[in-house]
């Protein structure tokens, strides 16, 4: 893999253009070509993974939005109506919407329904679910990548939604990286002064009413049923060798237990953006990535992933079809 890499980037170098005139656009295609093991892997049909579930800590006033927002969301990604159902009309991507675990559940067509509960149980009191659970929904995520990678899907971007989910990505992020609440505790939806301080105090509470263990336990004690499943997908995209570009802070929290899991699989992971949310940055430098995009995004969904997609497919369009010195009869200087 590590061959294919520098196979992909002494091809860039040959390329009409300096050296390493291409920035991020030639890391990004050299990592894909590491993760596949193909010097000039082609352009990949895309899709884009929304997973949604509810979280019992909502009823301790974390969210700016009542809970039943997250059923109503979830229709309206389905409908098209989202921004990330428009986004994925605008990059070409392949729409998923999973319910993981929504409290009411969703009829809409055009959501598939991977549940494993009506919404998890309160962290603040005990554990999200049982850890038998949690395992299902690591498994569902990881049947999900064999099943788009065997559809031809080459690129996955994975984004989520359920009211309530900074605050288990929060607590899931201060058990992982280890980090203090506070460091990695934001508004999420939009929560005043007060209202972050009881989320931080909520976050607190929640690692003090459950013991630290291995990663597994993490997500089963601290996360939800959609951090599960999205933790499942990046490790089944690994073994795919199929790419996934993470979205924001809550997609980073379940790509940070992926990475516990089996840290091997951040070869797989791309970072879209950088969330506004303390503990993106964090994630982010736990797992070594640079984000392609910084434009104050915080709204979920996968549209920061969405956003990204067309970066990633012309990177590799870049390194298909550019025209080499040689190929150009152009004077190559060597830098």
């Amino acid at each position: 893999m590590r061959d294919a890499g520098a196979a992909a980037q002494e091809a860039f170098d040959r390329k009409t253009k300096p050296r390493g005139s291409l920035g991020a656009l030639e890391a990004v295609a050299v990592r894909v070509a590491a993760l596949q093991g193909v010097a000039v892997p082609p352009r990949p049909e895309c899709a884009i993974v929304v997973a949604a579930a509810d979280h019992g800590v909502a009823a301790e006033g974390v969210s700016a939005y009542p809970q039943v927002v997250t059923a109503q969301m979830v229709a309206n990604i389905a409908r098209g109506g989202a921004a990330v159902s428009v986004l994925a009309r605008e990059a070409g991507a392949r729409l998923v919407v999973v319910d993981a675990g929504v409290a009411r559940p969703c009829r809409e067509p055009g959501v598939r329904a991977l549940r494993f509960g009506a919404g998890t149980a309160s962290i603040a009191e005990g554990p999200a679910m049982p850890r038998p659970v949690a395992e299902a929904a690591l498994e569902a995520g990881r049947g999900l990548a064999r099943e788009l990678a065997a559809d031809g899907i080459g690129l996955v971007a994975a984004g989520e939604m359920g009211i309530a989910n900074t605050t288990a990505a929060s607590a899931l992020c201060a058990r992982l990286l280890p980090a203090p609440p506070a460091a990695v505790c934001g508004r999420g939806t939009g929560l005043d002064d007060e209202g972050l301080a009881r989320k931080v105090a909520v976050i607190e509470r929640a690692l003090a009413a459950n013991p630290a263990g291995d990663a597994v336990g993490a997500l089963a004690a601290l996360g939800g049923f959609e951090l599960a499943l999205l933790a499942g997908l990046v490790l089944g995209c690994h073994d795919e060798r199929v790419p996934v570009l993470l979205d924001g802070f809550v997609t980073g929290a379940a790509a940070l237990a992926a990475a516990r899991i089996e840290p091997a699989a951040v070869a797989a992971m791309l970072a879209s953006h950088r969330s506004p949310e303390p503990g993106h940055a964090l994630v982010l430098g736990a797992l070594g990535l640079e984000p392609l995009l910084d434009l104050g995004l915080r709204l979920g969904e996968g549209s920061g992933a969405a956003l990204a997609l067309p970066l990633v497919r012309s990177a590799l369009a870049l390194l298909n079809e550019m025209a080499s010195f040689g190929e150009a009869g152009v004077t190559d200087a060597g830098r």
